[in-house]
């Protein structure tokens, strides 16, 4: 089962490595794993909510993840993204770009730092939005149950979560251009950028997120009518096709899964350029380790993992919450990538031992019940 789910990971890690020797020598080999590392641990709570996602995609969606989705990933995220955030910041052409990363890695960096402001209110918006929905939302199974039942009653509150959001994209953006006048002026103008990047993710977080919630319905109703439209097909000699039926639906769940993803990638390719500005070097490293996060949500998912160990999917939602408080907090503060890592590390590993105690107390509960 293990290396059904993650051989791909294991044959992409040799060929990474081996390209990375090839490359650059062993200095080369060792920022490469250095940066799987990196983008493992702080993607691992990713993987997670991507598992609550993809249960609920067939076999065959599932593999379109693990193939295009990951071409998407490391090429357009941990590849593209980048050139293309220098190609805006810089205001040249992509190809002028490409040739600056190679030409001028220092420049190349410094452009991408530059544009981390409107990045990180972009992908901080949007992982907020997927926090204060789940916290909001009324549960049957509470984690923690004192702080989720209150929030559980205010979420009945229509649009509470895009009010929240809203209002600390602007209290975000209005400190960002006070501290920013008071240092000078120097980035006043980003201000503005800041707040329209905010509202940039919460408009993709709504348009999405929406259309993935519509289609994930229709497809929840055509599945409880499934067995009359297979009769009904037998019956005049045409079959259909379950996974013709969940087109739709899947597909929109795939593109929010690979909006999701981008928004946390964002920490890992911001927080490469402090260990390196080569983006061959990059690329192979958060490649590498967007490679592994696939294969853990897949395994996740076909072991039911989070079936068995029901409050992993709160510790993943509450590490995304910290984490986008932590992008916001980035745009004018320095936070090291190993305070990010860990957070969600411990989140979730938090999430996961409640989770075996309460499994214990269930087991112990039963064995009561029988003697």
């Amino acid at each position: 089962m293990v290396l059904k789910t993650f051989g791909w990971s294991f044959a992409v890690t040799a060929l990474g490595l081996v390209a990375a020797v090839l490359y650059g020598g062993w200095e080369a080999f060792g920022i490469v794993a250095i940066l799987s590392i990196l983008e493992i641990s702080l993607s691992f709570d990713n993987a997670v909510v991507n598992a609550g996602i993809l249960k609920k995609m067939n076999a065959f969606w599932q593999k379109i993840f693990l193939t295009i989705g990951v071409l998407i990933a490391v090429f357009g995220m941990r590849l593209v993204f980048p050139i293309v955030i220098v190609a805006i910041s810089a205001k040249i052409g992509p190809i002028e770009a490409v040739e600056l990363a190679v030409r001028d890695q220092d420049m190349y960096k410094q452009l991408v730092t530059d544009a981390h402001p409107s990045i990180a209110a972009f992908g901080g918006m949007f992982l907020l939005m997927i926090f204060l929905d789940f916290i909001f939302e009324d549960r049957d199974i509470k984690w923690l149950a004192w702080l989720e039942r209150p929030l559980a009653k205010l979420g009945k509150i229509d649009m509470l979560s895009a009010c929240i959001a809203l209002i600390v994209l602007v209290v975000t953006s209005m400190t960002f251009a006070v501290n920013a006048h008071q240092h000078g002026g120097t980035h006043v103008d980003k201000a503005q950028t800041v707040l329209i990047s905010g509202v940039l993710g919460l408009i993709t977080y709504m348009i999405v997120g929406g259309l993935s919630g519509y289609f994930e319905n229709k497809l929840e109703e055509e599945e409880e009518h499934e067995h009359e439209v297979e009769e009904e097909a037998k019956k005049s000699g045409k079959p259909v096709s379950a996974i013709a039926m969940a087109g739709k639906a899947a597909f929109f769940m795939f593109l929010y899964l690979e909006v999701l993803d981008a928004s946390f990638s964002f920490d890992g390719v911001i927080g490469a350029f402090a260990i390196t500005s080569d983006i061959v070097i990059m690329a192979l490293g958060l490649g590498i380790g967007a490679m592994y996060v696939r294969s853990l949500t897949v395994y996740l998912v076909r072991q039911g993992t989070l079936d068995d160990y029901v409050y992993l999917e709160h510790g993943a939602h509450y590490a995304i919450g910290a984490l986008a408080v932590i992008l916001l907090v980035t745009i004018q503060y320095e936070i090291n990538e190993v305070i990010t890592g860990l957070v969600g590390v411990v989140l979730i590993g938090w999430s996961f031992w409640s989770s075996v105690r309460r499994n214990k107390r269930l087991e112990l509960e039963g064995s009561t019940a029988e003697a």
